[in-house]
């Protein structure tokens, strides 16, 4: 039973996975095949589409992985939309404007990689964990700890979306083939690093874990993050000086959000085979 449970999960999985490379291969495609001639709102207009179209996949993928007792799909969007605001109003004004990493995290690899965990990684991180922390955590539709990964999944999406966004409209529209990858992976980072918050945070509530348990949960998330942060965000600028591919960059990015989603896909099948803890 468990082994069909769990072989189903896996086949639900692969076919979101699946659809979305497919989506990305198909913009990919079909960008160098008609080679469009867009500039200006149009461009910037398809790139938010594109901002918008693997966020929402990746949510479906993670929403179905909870299947003894879905959560509200009210607030599963409300999570969603709490995690771009954030993004929006705090994330991004303190890793831009406060820390201004741009400015010098650009100047050398080491730098670039401290800067992606210590600064973007932990202020993302914490953000997500704050979005699921002081809202849903306390209430009793947060009943089983599968329920951490769900809901800062959800909030993980709504801050990649934001990110995506920010960097269309910042880069005034982006190449189609790279952008649309480029957008499927970052959902995907940014969802499955939450989903390693919300692990813990599940822990947290349903088990005695002791207080540093949230702090190391936090910055393995957070080290997880800068290193697909380095690949996504500084592979444009060290590619030029270092001279390796942005498209290798984008490769490694994708195998380590990759494992990432391949190792929370297994602790949600453990998760729903255990008996519920809404008791605890």
């Amino acid at each position: 039973m468990q082994g069909n449970r769990f072989r189903n999960m896996t086949e639900s999985a692969l076919v979101e996975i699946v659809g979305i490379a497919i989506f990305a291969a198909l913009v990919v495609l079909i960008a160098d095949l008609t080679k469009p001639q867009l500039n200006g709102v149009p461009l910037i207009a398809v790139g938010i589409v594109l901002a918008f179209i693997p966020a929402l996949l990746w949510l479906v993928a993670f929403y179905r992985q909870d299947r003894l007792e879905p959560e509200p799909k009210q607030y599963i969007a409300g999570m969603f939309i709490l995690g771009a605001i954030l993004a929006q109003a705090i994330g991004q004004p303190i890793i831009h404007d406060l820390f201004r990493i741009q400015d010098w995290a650009s100047n050398n690899l080491l730098l670039g990689f401290l800067g992606s965990i210590f600064i973007v990684g932990i202020v993302q991180e914490f953000l997500k964990y704050a979005a699921v922390r002081y809202t849903i955590f306390g209430s009793a539709e947060f009943d089983e700890p599968i329920d951490g990964i769900i809901y800062s999944a959800a909030a993980g999406l709504g801050y990649a979306t934001m990110l995506n966004i920010q960097y269309v409209v910042s880069n005034g529209g982006v190449d189609l083939g790279v952008g649309a990858v480029r957008c499927a992976v970052e959902a995907l980072a940014q969802a499955s690093t939450a989903g390693v918050v919300g692990y813990f945070l599940g822990q947290a509530k349903f088990n005695k874990m002791g207080p540093v348990w949230l702090p190391v949960g936090l910055v393995i998330a957070a080290s997880l993050n800068g290193l697909i942060s380095l690949l996504l965000e500084r592979a444009p600028q060290l590619g030029t000086r270092y001279g390796f591919n942005i498209w290798a960059a984008l490769i490694a990015a994708v195998i380590v959000a990759g494992a990432i989603f391949a190792t929370l896909l297994t602790i949600m099948n453990r998760l729903n085979n255990r008996p519920t803890a809404r008791n605890a």
